[in-house]
């Protein structure tokens, strides 16, 4: 990501300058930073991820909804990610919306590029926001899904899982591992 000079903004003036730019933004601490262009690699795994949480939530039968890589999550005054896929539930959004004012799941998949702010400062962010359950950062070099999730007493769990299933309750969905990277064991 690169930071643009601009005065630190708040995140209600934030969202609708972004929807005027060209590039990709977040806003960090106050400041628009750009999002870097993205590999293969990330993109085929976001819509992996995508994919999976869709076919889990009509498994599952939840009133949920997943939004790729499109809205915004609004963290604080002055932050605000934009996760790579989130899942929402209850009614649909406008389709003009671009923030998801109540995620229960977000995703970022990493890349060089953002993979400090990835594991250390939106994981302090995200689980600021109350509706927030599951944080799932997929690493598609190792072939591996961070989960965190919320627990008791603003207690975060973390679990490391290269194979197996992922459960992601509440809201009621069951991911596989293979789901995101495909049926081979390892890269080679």
């Amino acid at each position: 990501m690169t930071a643009l000079r601009k005065e630190q903004m708040t995140v209600s003036e934030f969202l609708p300058w972004a929807r005027q730019q060209a590039e990709r933004f977040e806003l960090l601490d106050g400041v628009p930073l750009a999002m870097s262009p993205e590999r293969v690699i990330h993109g085929d795994t976001k819509y992996r991820a995508a994919r999976a949480l869709d076919g889990a939530i009509a498994t599952a039968r939840v009133p949920c909804r997943f939004v790729l890589d499109s809205a915004a999550v609004r963290i604080d005054l002055r932050n605000s990610y934009q996760p790579d896929v989130l899942v929402y539930c209850g009614e649909p959004l406008p389709g003009d919306a671009v923030e998801v004012p109540a995620p229960v799941i977000v995703v970022e998949v990493l890349s060089p590029g953002n993979a400090i702010t990835g594991l250390r400062d939106k994981l302090q962010g995200y689980f600021r926001v109350a509706s927030i359950q599951h944080y799932l950062v997929i690493d598609p070099d190792k072939r591996q899904v961070i989960h965190h999730s919320r627990g008791h007493d603003d207690v975060v769990a973390t679990r490391i899982v290269t194979a197996g299933q992922i459960a992601l309750d509440p809201p009621g969905l069951t991911l596989s591992v293979t789901d995101f990277f495909g049926a081979a064991s390892a890269q080679t």
